[in-house]
């Protein structure tokens, strides 16, 4: 495999000794017309990321997108930083069979989704995969289950040892086994690494061949768990977000692409949000609280929606996360996010309202200006956390900065 790694909002140009023009014209197709494509542009003989990232792999080329949030460009420091937010925000707790199992040291995203997929599955074949209820119609050699009599009688007027029925078997072939087969041949076809790659045949001699499904949205939706199947979750969520990511290149099958994308700000709001809700004792830490704003004649009301919410007994702080780098002079901090703020500030009675952003900037003390009635004695700040290595301390440390917020 080749790899190329860059950060969010850099280029690739074909000049580039690994991007080339047959990956540029594959991530072109990819992409495909819509104007709304939210992981990179297209420029001349390149790519410019946006927002997004995670990793891309075409063909026998991963193009890693890293996030950056100040002038750090340590690709291993960006990655592992990525990584543990990943594993914090998708809350995997890994289940296996021995604790060795369990040190995960992944060297990209692809290989961290694939190693947790796999430690799921070896987890269920150690338990013992569930069996299901099916109706199976079919031409059999035994009487079992109902005869369906007119499609006895087209199949089997010679054949009278026949008899075409309507039974239910009780197995290990159903949906759930069907997705995971399919993920683990599509990872037998698509995996570089060669620890991984001899686990992965391990299962596939361990679990029985299924027959081929089209995994679409609407199969994930339609999964119902219960008390026996509820260990599958963590390995079909995964399983459901390469299957339904990766895009086979019909024509040629070399440079198929699979795409494992993140939105940064919205990786960064609930990377806050897990933060506070595990570190404030004594608060009460909500996300994404609705309140009616603006409506008319019988019409269901506009609503505003803040990240994050934190409320006491005495004090309410509203918090607005933002994934991005403002210079120490907050040249461009955004007109239009303060004055979200005081909206915010207003309609849940906050008198603290921050802005809160990764970095290294000192914490800047605004207030709203007084000619307003409703803005006497409300402040909002703009709120800079360092990026920590350790996720334990980083995440103590974001508590610690939001819960020092002082009022003006």
């Amino acid at each position: 495999m080749n790899k190329i790694t860059v950060f969010e909002h850099e280029s690739l140009k074909i000049d580039n000794k690994d991007f080339t023009g047959p990956i540029r014209k594959s991530l072109e197709k990819f992409r495909g017309t819509t104007e709304s494509f939210p992981y990179y542009l297209l420029i001349h003989n390149g790519v410019r990321f946006k927002n997004y990232v995670g990793v891309i792999q075409v063909g026998k080329t991963i193009i890693e997108i890293l996030p950056k949030a100040d002038k750090n460009n340590d690709e291993n420091h960006w990655r592992k930083i990525l990584i543990e937010m990943l594993r914090t925000v998708h809350n995997f707790e890994i289940k296996a069979p021995t604790q060795s199992s369990l040190k995960i040291k992944p060297n990209s995203i692809l290989e961290l989704y694939f190693e947790i997929f796999i430690k799921e599955v070896e987890y269920l074949l150690h338990t013992g995969l569930s069996k299901q209820y099916r109706k199976i119609e079919g031409n059999i050699n035994t009487l079992k289950g109902r005869i369906l009599f007119q499609k006895n009688i087209q199949k089997n007027l010679v054949h009278k040892e026949k008899f075409f029925v309507n039974y239910t078997t009780y197995d290990k072939e159903h949906i759930l086994h069907k997705i995971l087969y399919k993920t683990l041949k599509l990872l037998q076809n698509i995996n570089s690494n060669s620890a991984l790659q001899s686990r992965i045949c391990a299962l596939l001699l361990d679990f029985s061949e299924m027959p081929d499904i089209k995994a679409t949205e609407n199969t994930f939706n339609r999964i119902i768990y219960s008390r026996k199947t509820e260990a599958y979750k963590n390995a079909i969520n995964i399983a459901k977000m390469i299957l339904l990511n990766y895009h086979p290149d019909i024509q040629g099958g070399s440079n198929s692409v699979l795409a494992l994308m993140f939105d940064m700000n919205k990786l960064w709001e609930k990377f806050v949000y897990i933060s506070l809700k595990k570190n404030l004792k004594g608060y009460e830490v909500n996300e994404q609280v609705k309140k009616p704003f603006w409506g008319y004649e019988s019409k269901e009301p506009r609503k505003i929606k803040p990240d994050i919410v934190i409320k006491n007994k005495n004090n309410c702080i509203v918090l607005d996360t933002k994934w991005k780098i403002l210079d120490s002079n907050i040249k461009n901090i955004s007109d239009d996010d303060l004055k979200q703020a005081f909206v915010y500030s207003v309609y849940f009675d906050a008198k603290q309202v921050a802005l809160v952003y990764p970095g290294e900037t000192k914490n800047i003390g605004g207030k709203f200006e007084k000619f307003l009635k409703e803005a006497e004695n409300r402040s909002c700040d703009l709120i800079f956390i360092p990026v920590i290595d350790n996720i334990k301390d980083w995440q103590e440390k974001i508590a610690d900065i939001i819960l020092n917020i002082q009022p003006h």
